[in-house]
């Protein structure tokens, strides 16, 4: 009795291991962690990212331990800039996609600066840090040249590959369990309880748009708003017991959601970041390429609907007869008897 599931268990590793989880899928999370923690970095003044807060008065935030490796830590006060910018210039190298294998430990490392030793980080740097630590096991052993490949036909052996995947399904359970923190704990909050947090939330800060501004004077719509927040977010959470078939119209609803956060709240950093992790929760690290754009709905829509059609005056000459037609740069050639 002990046997039969051991026997598939194993055959069900055996069968991801011959499955490369070596795609640009994860490369364009890697780059989109490795923006978001660049924009914090370089649009944030060293007063801003080392500012004394309740409690902190020296800044920036160091200690004995595993705090003193932080870049923030290593250098004098009087050359934060410079540590700053180096941030930005490693940051900018892992977003390229090159040698995800030399990059991964700087990439954490610099993600664990910032958190460690700023003042004014957020949940985007939080959820940063633990991606790329948890990207460590598959960046490490990544063999590509450039995270963009589409797949790596370099072999890392069946361990390796299983480590790899393991390393993904450890991500799923953490950004599933961000998102069900993230709903439940605003049922705690008296705003967000009774429905109305969206509406101090929209005109606290400003970005939103004048026809936004006038729907929150009706309160099913506030109401609406705020518990929908709720809803979607534990939504999300449960979304990791779905089919795969399942994902897209949500991965798609996912990262309009964080589009609207960024636009209306101005959180640009926080939503890269949370977009990241929903392309790491997708089941699904199928790699992308240029083809399957094309083949793509939306592309066909575009190139026979949105892009207008260019015109061009083809004249044709007979011995008797001069004649002009126009024809479309996409039609075919006009037919001469």
């Amino acid at each position: 009795m002990i046997e039969e599931p051991i026997i598939k268990l194993g055959n069900w590793a055996r069968r991801w291991s011959h499955e490369s989880p070596f795609t640009n899928v994860y490369g364009l999370s890697r780059t989109l962690l490795a923006l978001a923690t660049a924009m914090t970095i370089a649009f944030n003044p060293v007063h801003v990212l080392f500012s004394p807060v309740s409690g902190v008065y020296e800044v920036p935030r160091c200690g004995a331990g595993i705090l003193s490796i932080s870049i923030y830590c290593l250098v004098s006060p009087a050359r934060l800039e410079l540590a700053r910018w180096i941030s930005v210039v490693i940051l900018l190298v892992v977003a390229s996609g090159w040698r995800p294998r030399f990059t991964a430990l700087p990439h954490a490392w610099v993600a664990f600066s910032l958190f460690s030793s700023s003042t004014t980080f957020d949940g985007g740097d939080q959820i940063t840090l633990v991606l790329t630590v948890l990207l460590l096991p598959v960046a490490l052993i990544d063999p590509r040249r450039w995270h963009w490949q589409p797949s790596s036909r370099a072999k890392v052996g069946a361990w390796g590959t299983l480590l790899a995947w393991s390393a993904f399904f450890m991500i799923r359970l953490q950004v599933a369990g961000v998102y069900f923190v993230s709903g439940v704990a605003k049922l705690g909050q008296e705003d967000w309880a009774n429905g109305t947090a969206m509406y101090y939330w929209l005109l606290t800060f400003g970005g939103a748009p004048r026809w936004v501004v006038a729907l929150l004077g009706k309160p099913v719509i506030v109401v609406a708003m705020t518990w929908g927040a709720i809803v979607f977010e534990v939504f999300l959470a449960a979304a990791i017991l779905l089919p795969r078939k399942a994902w897209r119209p949500l991965l798609y609803g996912a990262i309009t959601f964080h589009v609207l956060i960024a636009g209306f709240f101005g959180l640009s950093s926080f939503s890269t970041a949370m977009i990241a992790a929903l392309i790491l929760y997708h089941p699904a690290n199928e790699p992308f390429s240029l083809s399957s754009v094309r083949r793509s709905r939306v592309w066909q829509w575009i190139s026979t609907r949105a892009i207008p059609r260019q015109r061009t005056i083809v004249t044709l000459r007979e011995p008797a007869i001069a004649e002009t037609q126009e024809v479309t740069s996409l039609g075919s050639a006009p037919h001469v008897p």
